[in-house]
């Protein structure tokens, strides 16, 4: 007994260095961030530019991979279920929050079943419309909305999505159901914006400020307390009335649970490194997006942000009593 006791030990040892060493050498492969999302939308748009910087870091190839539907769902259950070895990850927005609430029969829990890595970036919100649209300002659509209610209509990438959170938001804060048309992403919502289809929608700037700078769509706030560098000419939801109406786009890095820990500090050493990054910086300012700090790019920070956010949604998405399943 004692003979097989000292074998078990040992083999428990050099399980134990085996792991360490492997993590030691990680990445030996290309690594896969997987997008909840349809390719070419925000929250695409942020993943590569930091998926470029950490393949730089980590001396292997960072794959992005999308893998949209069901609000997000489907992407991340993917990697909820796969290899916690670090080499499948995923890059999600405020989604990763919301769902826990959105969803009533989840296949995994948003709150447990992911290692956090650090936050990316923070995305500030547009409130915007066809180019015709006839209200010339906030003040006047707030007036038409209140005249028309659901004549008007709002478009929003699918349930679940940011534009769906930031429409709630500014339905319940004018009082209004505005006629809610749901698309299967953000790009054919934005496409039939432009085509003049629908006639609102809320998006993250990282897929308008191009837009708006073209003068293909109008806009009439940011969902943000300061105005932005990039869009310096555009109100505030707080100036225009609608103080309710704030909400930021944080996008977070997560590996599945049971990652390694020093597989998790490497992950966050390459992100921490993409956050810095001027390529980055630079191109998400041009965005009016704001990249994580040093303080916020890390496992603790992204661990408390998403249960606050898991809180503070609950009785939003409760009141609205608009599910996904």
């Amino acid at each position: 007994m004692r003979h097989g006791l000292v074998a078990a030990v040992i083999a428990t040892a050099v399980l134990g260095a085996g792991s360490a060493a492997s993590a030691q050498e990680f990445p030996t492969k290309p690594v896969t961030i997987v997008v909840p999302f349809a390719a070419g939308g925000p929250t695409d748009t942020v993943t590569r530019l930091v998926a470029q910087s950490m393949t730089g870091t980590l001396g292997q190839q960072v794959i992005v991979e999308n893998v949209g539907g069901a609000g997000g769902t489907l992407g991340a259950a993917r990697v909820a279920k796969a290899d916690p070895d670090g080499y499948t990850l995923l890059l999600h927005h405020i989604g990763q929050a919301t769902s826990a609430t959105l969803y009533r029969k989840l296949s995994y829990d948003p709150a447990t079943d992911f290692m956090p890595i650090g936050i990316v970036a923070d995305v500030p919100m547009t409130v915007v419309a066809r180019k015709d649209f006839p209200a010339a300002d906030m003040k006047a659509l707030i007036e038409q909305a209140k005249a028309e209610g659901d004549v008007i209509t709002y478009a929003n990438a699918g349930i679940g999505s940011a534009s769906h959170l930031c429409g709630m938001l500014l339905m319940q804060a004018l009082d209004v159901p505005l006629t809610t048309v749901a698309y299967k992403g953000t790009a054919p919502a934005m496409n039939d914006l432009l085509g003049g289809q629908v006639d609102l929608m809320c998006d993250q700037t990282t897929n308008t400020t191009s837009q708006i700078k073209g003068g293909t769509i109008k806009v009439y706030a940011v969902t943000t307390p300061e105005r932005l560098p990039s869009l310096p000419d555009v109100p505030t939801t707080v100036e225009s009335g609608l103080p309710d109406v704030q909400v930021g786009v944080w996008h977070g890095l997560y590996a599945p649970a049971g990652t390694d820990a020093a597989v998790v500090a490497r992950l966050e050493e390459a992100l921490q490194a993409a956050v810095t990054d001027p390529n980055v910086t630079q191109r998400l300012a041009e965005l009016g997006a704001t990249p994580a700090t040093a303080e916020t790019a890390t496992p603790a920070a992204l661990e408390q942000l998403v249960t606050s956010e898991i809180a503070r949604w609950r009785p939003v998405i409760e009141a609205a009593g608009q599910y996904a399943d």
